[in-house]
């Protein structure tokens, strides 16, 4: 039994849920935002606002600059949002649109006298704020819309159209826990807009009981009984409740969480105002969004024949932006055209672009392999004519050959020119970097020797100044000696090629030698 009383509950869940939802994509929506700088008491009433059209309304709705009117209307359609409230500030003071999308009518407000919601509430002695009184639609309750005006009719119509309705015989009491009011005043000819919040206290029980119904225990420690705190209700204090008449009582046909309110017990209503407070001002009313014929105004009245001139030039306009449109749509689609044929034409053309470079390397290898095959041919006619290996500079060089015909020639058994000797190791780069320090080393020495040998005689260094040999030959070491023999230009060595002569008086190593004859071998 409990196991099927479970399925039940889960069941019921899911009913309650569906209808909900269903309850919920019914009911309208609204979106409240703002248009232009606004300054911060603007945009805190905005939110105010906001507040007391939740649910049924998108609390944290973003804009920008940037964004327009259809924008708006593009993200509502799918949302479900029926009304827009749209703030404004200018510099004669703060306007309020209320907009029926998707075409209208614009009621345009201009907000006289505003208060905030947290002022309002810091105003009252016991205010009654509490998170899930927004769970819940407001109740809407309009005075003095009833009257032959046909602007008044329109805007309570539009009114009642942003709430969702009720329905007396289903609705449950403990949902209806705020209350919105519109209160039209035929003499200044302004709204007057509140926000309340409902609670019911029981009648027919002394205050004394009262205060025993509460979460919140009073002190009994004065009282010697229980008696003297119900019998002396005389000692306390008589701001707890409102005076109660037949005027504020009700008989409650249902149950309520509340408590001391029972079924078919009367009760007495309390209205806490909550906040925020608005003083409007009808001042015309549109046909459209905002771009149609005026139906009311206030200030501006206008004749019949006004109206029509006003109508005809409203036509005009209306044909004037149409043809825009078309001329628009128009110049975009040969624009789109011009672009697909472009890209198209693009595309053609890289394609024979491809295919003329794919011939052309296709031409080039077929030349390359003719080439490498006439010049095989002459080399081979050479030995046949001659019979010797030709001068390699006779013919030009071979070309190098890609890589898929190295491949085929590694396949076939042919053999490829050698690529030239590099140096691959670390260590074979260290023996060639030695030995070009060495090549250098060497070439220093030599340019200090010709520098050493290429003094004048009459030049002498300190250490000949001082008496000392420098070096094996001694002091006759730098000076010059005669002019080389053919032969030592030559660059034949003195007693082998032929015979090399010395003159009388000539000093070889520091020593005067005396003619002599060399003879050959």
């Amino acid at each position: 039994m409990a196991r099927k009383k479970k399925g039940k509950g889960k069941k019921k869940a899911k009913q309650n849920l569906v209808t909900a939802e269903s309850e919920y994509g019914k009911a309208p929506h609204t979106f409240v935002f703002h248009r232009g700088v606004v300054g911060k008491s603007v945009l805190q009433l905005l939110l105010d606002i906001r507040r007391t059209m939740e649910p049924y309304t998108a609390a944290s709705l973003r804009t920008r600059k940037k964004n327009v009117l259809k924008d708006f209307v593009s993200v509502a359609s799918p949302l479900g949002v029926t009304h827009f409230m749209v703030f404004t500030k200018t510099d004669t003071g703060t306007n309020m649109r209320i907009i029926k999308i998707p075409r209208g009518p614009t009621i345009n407000f201009k907000v006289t006298q505003y208060s905030l919601a947290k002022d309002v509430v810091s105003s009252l002695k016991r205010p009654n704020m509490y998170a899930s009184q927004f769970r819940y639609h407001p109740l809407l309750v309009l005075n003095n819309f009833s009257k032959d005006e046909p602007h008044l009719k329109l805007a309570a119509t539009i009114l009642q159209n942003m709430f969702p309705s009720i329905n007396v015989h289903k609705v449950q009491l403990n949902k209806i826990r705020r209350c919105v009011l519109f209160n039209y005043d035929p003499e200044t000819k302004l709204i007057e807009f509140r926000h309340y919040s409902i609670k019911l206290v029981p009648v027919g029980i002394s205050r004394s009981v009262k205060k025993l119904l509460k979460t919140k225990v009073p002190d009994l420690s004065r009282y010697k009984d229980v008696s003297d705190f119900f019998l002396n209700a005389g000692q306390l204090s008589e701001s707890e409740a409102e005076q109660e008449g037949p005027d504020n009582e009700v008989t409650v046909p249902q149950s309520m969480s509340s408590r001391g309110n029972i079924a078919a017990q009367k009760s007495a209503i309390r209205l806490v105002e909550i906040g925020p407070r608005m003083q409007l001002q009808m001042v015309k009313i549109e046909e459209g969004m905002c771009e149609g014929e005026v139906m009311y105004h206030q200030f501006v009245q206008k004749t019949s024949q006004e109206i029509a001139e006003a109508r005809t030039l409203r036509l005009q306009r209306m044909k004037a932006k149409e043809k825009r449109k078309k001329l628009q749509k128009a110049n975009v689609d040969s624009k789109t055209k011009q672009k697909e044929e472009h890209k198209q034409k693009s595309l053609d053309g890289i394609k024979k672009k491809t295919e003329q470079e794919e011939k052309s390397s296709v031409k080039v290898a077929v030349g390359e392999e003719q080439e490498e095959e006439e010049v095989d041919d002459d080399t081979e006619y050479y030995r046949q004519e001659v019979g010797e290996d030709p001068d390699p500079a006779l013919f030009p060089k071979q070309k190098r050959l890609p890589r898929t015909d190295k491949r085929k020639a590694s396949s076939q058994g042919t053999r490829l020119p050698q690529k030239k000797f590099k140096f691959s190791s670390k260590s074979s780069k260290d023996s060639e970097n030695k030995v070009r320090k060495g090549m250098k080393g060497n070439t220093r020495r030599q340019d200090s020797q010709e520098r050493t040998s290429s003094k004048t005689f009459g030049k002498k260094s300190p250490s000949m100044r001082a008496g000392k040999k420098s070096g094996p030959l001694g002091r006759n070491a730098n000076k010059k000696f005669g002019s080389p023999d053919r032969t030592q230009r030559r660059g034949h060595p003195a007693g082998k090629g032929g015979a090399t002569k010395l003159k009388k008086g000539k000093v070889a190593g520091g020593k005067v030698m005396k003619k002599s004859k060399v003879k050959g071998r």
